[in-house]
Order: structure tokens, then sequence, then C-alpha cells
């Protein structure tokens, strides 16, 4: 199926007009970046490059589609001539999955005509923007789980289709499996999942439901134990499992109580291998005050998934570069906007990561021109991606994951606060001569029209 219609009206209207005006060939550069952290963030995480290299690779203008924008009065018989052939021949670059990023942080460039470029702005924001959002979350939660699995539950609290994306951006930020089986299909990603209340509400008694369930799945499954009695329902499961139960969930209540007395239970039933999984609308505030509860997993749904739970990331995609021509040699001229509390760093940027002797990350540095030479102590952040419209790099998930714990490990402990606080590492500006220069991002105000 085709992805060029997930994009706004204006996108179409801006290369129809450029293309009426001569200028929509000119080669041109954009940036998607963020200008500030969401309040009380300390660190953003990359997730989403994989299905927007896919997006690109299926946006395409067919017969049906060119024909609504025609008979909609969208765009006319010019634009459609050239949209009927429309690929991005372009060059992109980017920060990899699983990286971590800070404000002016150039997690992606696009760099080709106005026109090729400037059509993928939205599909590439929503993408970025919703995975981004979802990943930051997921590794808050995994990092207060202090190495206890976190399995993303959130299906059926958000659209059908997010749903898929999201459980992949969570797997890439340390979750260890998803409920959602399309995403187990399309990613590899771990699915599990037993029973629900209503599993034990069909039967005549609990233990009519455990006993099927036990002979469904083993004696390794999970039994959901509080849709009545909490203890009750223990001593039945361990009882029928002759003590080798291999996990029961807890869904309600206070859970550190609640976890803490069903350990003891179980263990004076000589079920002490047992392990305990907590679910009922967890977040990351919620999982650190777990950290002592003897709790082996946590379930966690709508506030992984939910804009409640992940604010948005900000991410803005804008032109920094073009030139007078269409020729790819001609000299750039930077170019930005210069409203207050939207303004731009134009011009094309390298990105790297200082670190410490220590290992740990420092700043982040972001220039314009050449780099320096690395030293030694400075990361890398760009990657190529895509070169003439032609994928040179390819990152599993389990890529992406690896990146993201090694990245993370990078950063000072003040990261993994979940207090309010400043970005973990300073953004530092360089121009083109590789002189530090004013910051347009850390520390920006938060416009009241955002």
């Amino acid at each position: 199926m085709t992805t060029a219609l997930l994009t706004d009206h204006y996108e179409l209207t801006m290369v129809q007009a450029a293309l009426d005006a001569g200028t929509a060939w000119r080669h041109s550069l954009f940036d998607l970046f963020t200008r500030r952290l969401p309040e009380g963030r300390r660190y953003g995480v990359i997730a989403g490059l994989g299905r927007a290299l896919e997006a690109i690779d299926d946006f395409r203008f067919d017969e049906a589609t060119l024909a609504f924008l025609l008979e909609r009065g969208i765009i006319r018989e010019n634009l459609a001539e050239w949209l009927a052939d429309y690929r991005f021949n372009g060059d992109i670059w980017g920060y990899p999955e699983g990286e971590v990023y800070f404000p002016g942080s150039p997690v992606l460039s696009v760099e080709g005509s106005f026109a090729e470029a400037c059509l993928l702005e939205t599909v590439l924001l929503s993408i970025y923007n919703h995975d981004s959002a979802i990943a930051a979350a997921a590794s808050r939660m995994t990092a207060m789980a202090e190495g206890r699995p976190c399995a993303e539950m959130g299906s059926r609290r958000t659209h059908e289709w997010a749903a898929v994306g999201a459980a992949r951006a969570a797997y890439i930020a340390g979750f260890s499996a998803t409920s959602n089986l399309e995403a187990g299909r399309s990613y590899g990603i771990p699915t599990m999942g037993t029973a629900a209340h209503s599993f034990t509400l069909l039967h005549d008694t609990e233990e009519d439901a455990f006993r099927a369930q036990l002979t469904a799945l083993g004696v390794n499954t999970t039994l959901l134990v509080d849709t009545y009695d909490v203890d009750a329902a223990i001593r039945k499961g361990v009882e029928l499992t002759e003590g080798r139960l291999g996990a029961i969930r807890l869904d309600s209540g206070d859970l550190p109580i609640m976890a803490r007395r069903a350990r003891d239970l179980l263990d004076d039933l000589g079920a002490t291998d047992t392990r305990i999984t907590v679910t009922s609308d967890l977040d990351e505030w919620q999982i650190a005050a777990l950290r002592g509860a003897p709790v082996d997993g946590f379930g966690v749904g709508t506030s992984l998934v939910t804009g409640s739970g992940h604010p948005t990331c900000g991410f803005v995609y804008k032109l920094v570069a073009r030139a007078d021509s269409d020729d790819r040699t001609a000299p750039m001229v930077p170019v930005g906007k210069k409203s207050k509390g939207k303004n731009t760093l134009g011009g094309r940027k390298f990105a790297m990561r200082r670190l410490g002797e220590d290992g740990r990350a420092e700043a982040e540095i972001i220039g314009l021109g050449t780099p320096p030479v690395n030293d030694g102590n400075d990361r890398d952040l760009l990657v190529d991606l895509v070169r003439d419209g032609v994928r040179v790099a390819e990152f599993s998930l389990e890529d992406a994951r690896t990146r993201h714990a090694e990245s993370l490990a990078e950063l000072p402990l003040s990261a993994l606060r979940i207090s309010r606080g400043d970005p973990a590492i300073e953004t530092i500006i360089l121009d083109g001569s590789g002189t530090q220069t004013t910051n347009p991002y850390q520390a920006a105000p938060r416009p009241a029209n955002l």
C-alpha cells in the first residue's frame, strides 16, 4: 500500500507552487530535530528509523492516488506528471535507532531537490514523534525495573497499527516481549500472554479455570490470582502444580504490599521458584516504587502507549540549507528561522558525543562545516542511510537494542533520575571555524503556542 497520502495537504500545495515558480528543483537539505526535550526528560531515544525507511520505499503515487489529488484540485496536471514517477533519489543520514539524543541533535538529515524532500516531512515526523516518544518512556521504565523484564501490553489502549509500532519501539528500549501478535510476526519480537479475568469468570470455579489453563499451557504458565481471593488462588495454584507453578500475576490492589504477602505465602507453601508478575496501569514511577518489592517482572500498557505516558518529542523537519539550482555540487546557503522560541540553526551539521576519561558522556557536540579531528574522546553519531535513493545501511532490531543499552550506559548516572531536571548532558554548538557559539536549543524557552 502506498504511503504517499500519509501526509499533510500543504506538502503538495508547496511543491505545486514551487514547481510553478521554478524553484521546486533547488538542491535542499532538511533536518529533523527537536528544540527541547519534554519537560522532566533528561534524554530522548531514537526509534522509528526502520519504519521510516520502509515508508519512503513505499512513497509512490499510483493512478488512484493521483486521481484523488486531481479531482480535489490539490495538484494540477504538471505536478501529477512528475509525481507519477516519484521516487526519492537523494541522500539520508542520521542517528541510528536506539541511540539517545538531546536538544538540537540532527537525528535525521534529508538532502535532495526541494520537491522530493519536502514531500516526506509529515510521514517522517509522524513515525519519529510516535516511536521515539514511546522508546523514551520505555527506556525510563526498564531503567527503573533494574534488570527485571518488562512486557509491553498496550495494544487495547491505542490505534491497532500504532500498537505494532509501539511494541517495536518498546523492544528497542529494552522491553523483553509484547502481547501484540502482529508485532511478533512483523518484527520477530517475542510474544507472551496467558489469560484474563474473563477466563476465570467463564468457569464455574476458579479451580476449574486454573485446571483448564494448566492443561493447555503447562505448569510453567502464569495464573491470574486476583479475581476473587488472592491467598486462596495462590494456595490452589500451588496445590494443582505440586509447588511447580511458573508464575502468578497481580493486577490490582496495593502492589508492594500484595507482592510481599504473595511472596511470603508462596515461600511458606514451598513454591520458592514461582515468579510474581505485576500489572495494573504501571508507569515508571510505580515501577520505581516497586524496586524493593519481591516482583520478578512487569506488564505495562496504558502508560506506555498513550500520550499521558509519553509526552511528544516535539520533532520538527526544517529546511536548513539550499542551493540556487538543481546542481548537487553547487554551494548551499544556510537558511533558518529567527522566530523567538522556534529558531533554527542553518547549515550542514556533524554530530559527536564527547566522552570523558571514564567513558561517560559529557556533551553533545553539534557543529557546522568540517568536524574537528577526533582525539579519541568523541564518538561520531551520524551514519549514512541512503545514497542516491538506495539504502546503504541495514540495522536489525537486535542491533538497535544493543545500541540503546550501550548509549544509555555512557550517560552520567543523573540521566536515570525520574525527577524533573535538565538534559543529562549539554549541547555545544560549534561554528564553521570550530569555535563554540551561541546554542539556540539548550534550555530554549517553550513558546505558549507550541
